[in-house]
């Protein structure tokens, strides 16, 4: 049985060149977080790096290690002090020329509770996923912990409705996005709010269609690696299950703090059934890339 309620924290923060001094940075975070209480802490996107997919590198590959690596063993020894769940993003060597951008759920006890390996790998301007990260194949996965059965999914996944859904019929009761999202520099003025507001509105969707917590922990600062760099917005947020904002970070660093509530979740379902009317016997075409008859 997991607790009825449990204390969630989002580490936002800016990433330097030194992966050493990024580690420690995060260990600190995690530490201030749970001396405040925090029980479940998520750490973002690729925290113990800059973004280096800003460029097609393969240098960069020497930042990747295997899981269990260096920082699991680190995280793990880090929840089993702390009695604190963690999540932590790690960029993952699974053999010679294949590469994952994986999160690793850390119970309590510093075991490892499950990986979830990235599904959808963008490819845009100064987002060179592609080169890196060979698409996930574990599938949409939840994990039982010490404070409540989590998802994780990550950034890109974050527009796909269907990553959400999946994620939710695992039996999830927050699904965890670590994130690096942030402006082209070029293009904040003109549209920098309009993309926040769609970031933040799908996912909110995602609490509200499948009854569950949504949190989405974003990095923040500017990182110049390429070009003029990107810059991260934060904004790292924390939706309940009929989507409505319960904690919201700014664009500096911080620990975003939320208290998930199970009964939440069990009220939203009763009201709004929508897993129970979910036509499932009309889903099929959902497995293609396009209906024919849709041209």
């Amino acid at each position: 049985m997991f607790p009825a309620e449990f204390s969630l924290g989002l580490v936002q923060m800016a990433c330097g060149a030194d992966v050493r001094a990024n580690l420690a940075k995060a260990e600190a975070r995690i530490r201030d977080a749970a001396e405040r209480g925090v029980q479940v802490i998520c750490l973002q996107e690729l925290f113990a790096s800059q973004y280096f997919c800003q460029r097609e590198d393969r240098r960069n590959f020497d930042l990747a290690e295997p899981v269990p690596g260096p920082i699991t063993a680190r995280m793990a020894a880090l929840a089993a002090e702390l009695d604190v769940v963690l999540i932590v993003s790690v960029f993952e060597r699974r053999a010679a020329g294949i590469y994952h951008n994986t999160a690793v759920v850390i119970d309590a006890d510093g075991t490892l509770a499950g990986i979830y390996r990235k599904m959808h790998i963008p490819d845009d301007p100064l987002y060179y996923e592609k080169f890196y990260f060979t698409p996930g194949d574990l599938g949409f996965r939840a994990f039982d912990t010490k404070y409540a059965r989590i998802g994780v999914l990550i950034c890109w996944d974050q527009w796909f409705p269907e990553a959400a859904r999946l994620t939710a019929l695992a039996g999830a009761s927050l699904i965890v996005y670590p994130t690096a999202i942030g402006w082209h520099p070029s293009e904040k003025t003109s549209d920098g709010a309009a993309q926040v507001d769609a970031w933040e509105t799908i996912q909110r969707g995602h609490a509200v269609a499948n009854g569950v917590y949504v949190a989405a922990v974003n990095r923040v600062g500017r990182e110049v690696i390429e070009g003029d760099g990107l810059d991260f917005w934060g904004r790292s947020f924390v939706a309940d299950p009929f989507g409505r904002i319960v904690a919201r970070g700014g664009g500096d660093e911080e620990t975003v703090l939320a208290t998930c509530i199970a009964q939440k979740i069990e009220t939203t379902r009763r009201y709004w059934p929508f897993l129970r009317d979910r036509r499932i016997d009309a889903y099929g075409d959902l497995s293609r890339r396009l209906r024919d008859d849709a041209r």
